[in-house]
């Protein structure tokens, strides 16, 4: 694996230039033809994941979904031997230095997890908690926390919701005073996942108080906060209607004390940080969706080709069969935009309206996905036992975290210029 990571590190520069381009050269195997975006290292990397996930992660599912928690510190560590936490990371911390597409392809393959849960917790460690840390943070502080999240020996969580600021970034609350070379913290964030078993949360607080509407935007700053610091206390888990496997709380900060030198680049840019983030955990949610999606339409093409109604099996109706092939098209556009969004983010682009767009997307179709698959599956669907029902609640926060469908349709209309005013 180790080997094969490095080969792949090594072709990255020449990746780039040719997805770029769009040029593929015959016989290279990183070669890319115009509109796809996986070499065969791309492809080796999936399928290693998959093997993974076959062994390490699906045998175990049923019970963490049962448990409302899968052990994060084993599973990760495993990951992180793999080299699988750290595709796009700096070499200089233990990552493997490549572009995004490769870091697209791992959170696409992780569509093989029989669950949503896990897929988004590991989302959280690579693409969520820690992009700001490896693009912003100083050395010192990626030493101490990047590190060890590419290796797998920390759990990372993300910091930014609050109890009345989700989606909407600029209302929090939680609060940054500086106390000679500290930072004392108060306040708290809500729906933390992987927050019980997390070792540091990537927290946005407020630095400045905001004396204008538009300064709320220029008062934040991201923060690494040790999750042992005394004064952060955590919930007891959530009971949650769906991705029960994952772990989800509210931490609380009581006059919590971190250095200042655990700040995550400028003070008063966290804002901007985080928006930067936002653009890979929401192409991390159209890509780990994909494969789940069109399992779902298989499983049910399944079902139905054996369930007979009135003589016939259920799928020979053409009203179901035209319904799974309309949707097995609209997973297709999903996957066409969101590499063409990917491709953009790898070129150095602004990929913000696209990427809202793959998130807004992903959103609807998985639910209307679930909704018609279920439906096919008749009173079975009902039955948590069955996959379509699990995927069912799982695929409803497509819609809700991450940004509601609604703010990314705010954000997509603004940045298209509809603003609505005269």
């Amino acid at each position: 694996v180790v080997i094969m990571l490095q080969s792949v590190r090594r072709a990255g520069t020449r990746l780039r230039l040719r997805f770029s381009t769009a040029s593929a050269q015959q016989g290279d195997a990183n070669a890319v033809s115009p509109g796809e975006i996986y070499g065969e290292d791309h492809l080796a990397i999936q399928d290693l994941i998959k093997k993974f996930v076959d062994e390490d992660i699906n045998p175990h599912v049923d019970l963490w979904e049962k448990e409302g928690i899968f052990p994060a510190k084993q599973l990760f560590k495993k990951l992180g031997n793999l080299g699988l936490l750290g595709l796009t990371k700096p070499v200089e911390n233990g990552g493997q230095g490549l572009d995004y597409s490769f870091s697209l392809a791992a959170a696409e393959a992780l569509g093989h997890i029989n669950c949503g849960g896990v897929p988004m917790a590991i989302g959280v460690q690579t693409d969520m908690a820690t992009p700001a840390l490896a693009r912003f943070g100083s050395a010192e502080v990626r030493a101490q926390f990047l590190t060890p999240s590419i290796s797998g020996d920390m759990v990372a969580c993300l910091g930014v919701s609050e109890v009345g600021a989700g989606s909407d970034v600029a209302s929090l609350l939680t609060y940054a005073t500086k106390d000679g070379d500290d930072y004392v913290i108060n306040g708290g964030k809500m729906w933390t996942t992987n927050g019980s078993q997390a070792d540091w949360m990537c927290c946005l607080v407020n630095t400045a108080a905001a004396t204008s509407p538009t300064q709320v935007h220029t008062n934040k700053t991201l923060v690494c906060v040790p999750m042992d610091s005394p004064g952060v206390s955590v919930s007891a888990r959530f009971d949650k209607l769906g991705m029960r496997s994952s772990d989800t709380v509210q931490c609380t900060f009581d006059n919590v004390r971190v250095p200042q030198a655990y700040r995550i680049g400028e003070e008063g840019k966290g804002f901007i940080y985080q928006m930067l983030q936002f653009q890979e955990e929401r192409l991390f949610a159209a890509a780990a969706n994909l494969i789940q999606m069109e399992r779902m339409i298989q499983q049910t093409f399944d079902y139905t080709s054996h369930r007979k109604a009135f003589g016939k099996p259920v799928i020979a109706n053409q009203v179901v069969r035209f319904r799974l092939a309309e949707l097995q098209t609209e997973i297709e556009l999903l996957r066409a935009l969101t590499y063409r969004a990917t491709a953009k983010y790898v070129d150095g682009g602004d990929a913000t309206l696209l990427a809202s767009m793959c998130k807004l997307k992903v959103g609807r179709l998985s639910r209307e996905v679930a909704d018609a698959c279920l439906q096919y599956w008749g009173g079975m669907g009902f039955m948590n036992e069955t996959p379509v029902s699990r995927f069912f609640r799982d695929g409803r926060l497509s819609s809700i975290g991450a940004g509601a469908d609604e703010v990314m349709l705010e954000v997509i209309g603004k940045l298209l210029g509809f603003s609505g005013k005269k």
